[in-house]
């Protein structure tokens, strides 16, 4: 990290604290790294929040807009790929122009992004000017991220991954109840110009916390090759399952013709970031780190099958249950208040004890919170919907921040700004590939249970299936969604074979027993 670079024997160092003694417990955080983290966490929370917002208001967007679920989904998957192609440029853009810089360029492309969308006139329009949202908010967790690792210090990431975790604690809670409000009151354009004044707020604070730093003089170029290899090799993968919701699924010509251009261009990136090392969009020679490289494949799962997830679960409630948006927003709040209780504690006993012995326990939390939903009927009662959802919220607290954490605890100083950029990226695809993949599979399974029923989902629509169609296939819906949450089911016990490789130690308790490379003194 650049910003304020640390003195050689001094690797913790940051811009806003010393560095810690070898071997030494982690100590809790002082006030101005939580006043930092704070400042960060106000421009982070509007990517997050804008999330969870736009997920309730699919089904008014569709609708308002005349678009079906297979392109209006895109309004979600644009903005989370965008996210995923701009994050491998943070490393390099801190590098060369400084923390501060980056942090404010993101919060107004962002600002600008969220102004646009408030103005568009067809689903198209709307995708773009979400693409420029998603520009914006790409680099701001990443950034903010190394700013904090680089301030605390290893020992005390669990602790900090707290405080950048606020966002992803608060998204779940406010972001349904306020999209849900918004869209049935006030209307969905103000979904995207409410982050207008909290932008502004948030450059505010930024000019006046974040250090100005200045550029590392030793910044390496622009890995012009990987950008033209890896976005659009995502992209295209990302494509390619969005047009799988057809008639011929996934077996259909060109949906493999889009995911085989995709998976080349990405191959082609390894091989091109192996020979390259360092200097390549995303360092590929981090992940001979075992830890990282499980943490990185837990944190794509992670992403898949719950950011992926968020986008079914107010559909559920919407078109299956016929429930407005703000009864939707509410019903979700159980999650969000779920991680709100898990994630503070997780940070605390990662630290203590490991990821390792953490994670699993998520992920068994996660999966029967889910369960419910793979059985979910026309008459399921919303009491116990409510109740896995807690506990969905209690397992999204003991696995998303505790494997993040985990991934950059034995990495060296000088490689924290890249792989955190590298594991926010690989978060982010994550998330569009799921949201891709389970609106295809939802918009598929809909399609063929209720293939002549005029004004619904299966008919081409994401807007509101009519009442009395909607009580008539009422079964039909559920056992669509059902399947669905089936396939998201799978792929959240899938998280456990990563999951088992995570580190079961402390990072305090690992770095005392390790020598520090870079001061090159043997351990305590």
């Amino acid at each position: 990290m650049s910003e304020t670079p640390s003195s050689p024997s001094s690797p913790s160092a940051g811009p806003t604290g010393p560095a810690e003694p070898a071997g030494a417990a982690p100590a809790g955080l002082d006030r101005q790294i939580i006043v930092l983290g704070l400042v960060i966490v106000s421009g982070t929370i509007m990517a997050i929040l804008d999330t969870t917002i736009v997920n309730v208001a699919l089904e008014t967007l569709g609708r308002d807009l005349s678009a079906g679920l297979a392109t209006i989904q895109w309004a979600v998957t644009g903005y989370l790929l965008a996210m995923g192609t701009v994050i491998p440029l943070t490393g390099w853009a801190v590098d060369r122009f400084g923390g501060r810089r980056v942090w404010t360029t993101s919060i107004l492309l962002f600002v600008l992004g969220s102004a646009l969308c408030g103005t568009a006139w067809n689903a198209g329009s709307l995708i773009l000017f979400r693409v420029v949202q998603g520009l914006g908010a790409g680099m701001l967790m990443p950034t903010g991220m190394a700013i904090l690792t680089m301030a605390a210090g290893p020992r005390r990431m669990g602790r900090v991954m707290s405080v950048v975790g606020v966002p992803m604690l608060l998204g779940p809670v406010l972001g349904p109840v306020l999209g849900g409000w918004l869209v049935e009151d006030v209307g969905w354009r103000w979904i995207f110009i409410v982050n207008v004044p909290v932008g502004l707020l948030a450059l505010t604070l930024a000019w006046w916390r974040v250090p100005a730093g200045r550029p590392h003089g030793g910044a390496a170029g622009l890995d012009l090759r990987g950008l033209a290899l890896l976005p659009p090799g995502f992209a295209l993968l990302i494509y390619g399952l969005s047009t799988a919701s057809g008639s011929a699924g996934f077996g259909a010509p060109a949906t493999i013709a889009w995911l085989a251009a995709g998976g080349t261009l990405v191959a082609l990136f390894v091989a091109h970031g192996i020979r390259r090392g360092p200097g390549a969009l995303i360092d590929v020679r981090l992940f001979a780190d075992r830890t990282y490289a499980a943490a990185s494949a837990a944190a794509f799962l992670i992403g898949t099958a719950t950011l992926g997830s968020l986008l079914l679960l107010p559909l559920y409630f919407q078109v299956a249950r016929g429930e407005g948006a703000l009864t939707a927003g509410l019903l979700l709040v159980s999650q969000g208040l779920g991680a709100a209780a898990a994630m503070p504690v997780g940070g605390v006993v990662t630290d203590r004890f490991g990821a390792g012995r953490v994670v699993p326990l998520g992920i068994v939390l996660l999966v029967l919170g889910t369960l419910p939903f793979a059985q979910v009927g026309a008459d399921t009662s919303q009491l116990a919907l409510c109740g896995a959802l807690f506990v969905r919220g209690l397992g999204l607290g003991c696995t998303m921040m505790p494997t993040m954490s985990s991934a950059l605890t034995t990495l060296r100083t000088p490689a924290l700004p890249r792989a955190t950029s590298s594991l926010n990226i690989i978060l982010q695809l994550g998330g569009s590939f799921g949201a891709a993949l389970l609106a295809a599979v939802l918009s598929r399974q809909i399609a063929q249970r209720l293939p002549q029923a005029p004004g619904t989902a299966g008919g081409g629509r994401a807007g509101p299936v009519p009442e009395q169609i909607r009580e008539r296939f009422a079964p039909q819906l559920a056992d669509a969604f059902g399947h669905t949450f089936w396939v998201a089911l799978a792929l959240t016990a899938l998280m456990i074979v990563p999951a088992l490789l995570l580190p079961r130690t402390g990072a305090h308790a690992r770095l005392a027993k390790e020598p520090d490379e870079e001061r090159g003194t043997p351990p305590p």
